[in-house]
């Protein structure tokens, strides 16, 4: 009984190993499936960069194409006259600009990425998620911020893009840090 023990114990451990490192490689390739043979869309706007740079790190882990989100009218360059001029009345009135390009058809997931301005995402970003049909497709929000956080931004992504799952958002103060592509990089590896 014991030399049977002794041959089968081993054995044992060495399939029940087998079978860990099985589990944690299919675990690993099912996190990493949900960009995996995707048609990916990185969209953003950006009035003072801060998004774009962000855009633009996500645009290099998640491959895919990238454009940037531009009004007709551009906001002017002076902060006060944007900020609390031109965003603040669209906001307080509810005014979503037109916007040049809008076009996400042959995509199936979408980076959206807005600086938070009065409490939610930028005009021009609303007028791109109503005016595109997102019915079944995936958009993945990303914020920037000047200390305010991401509201309910993801959340009222998903009123204006109906039909489509919104995923958490990735949430920067300002154009991120030192660790800010690490942080991507986690933050796309836990996409669920």
């Amino acid at each position: 009984m014991k030399k049977l023990l002794l041959i089968f114990l081993p054995l044992l451990i060495i399939c029940a190993g087998a079978a860990f490192v099985f589990a944690q490689n299919n675990k690993d390739e099912v996190s990493n499936m949900t960009l995996t043979d995707k048609k990916i869309l990185v969209a953003y706007f950006s009035w003072g960069g801060n998004t774009k740079i962000i855009a633009e790190k996500i645009h290099v882990q998640a491959g895919g194409d990238i454009f940037r989100i531009e009004p007709v009218t551009p906001y002017p360059d002076d902060y006060q006259t944007t900020a609390y001029g031109i965003a603040k009345e669209q906001k307080e009135k509810n005014i979503h600009p037109p916007i040049k390009n809008t076009d996400v058809s042959s995509y199936d997931v979408i980076f959206v990425g807005t600086p938070a301005w009065w409490y939610t995402m930028a005009p021009p970003v609303m007028t791109f998620l109503e005016q595109n049909n997102f019915e079944g497709k995936t958009i993945i929000p990303f914020v920037t911020h000047g200390g305010g956080g991401s509201y309910t931004i993801d959340k009222d992504m998903a009123k204006l893009a109906k039909g489509a799952k919104v995923l958490s958002p990735f949430v920067v103060y300002e154009h991120g840090n030192a660790n800010t592509d690490k942080d991507i990089t986690e933050w796309l590896g836990n996409l669920k």
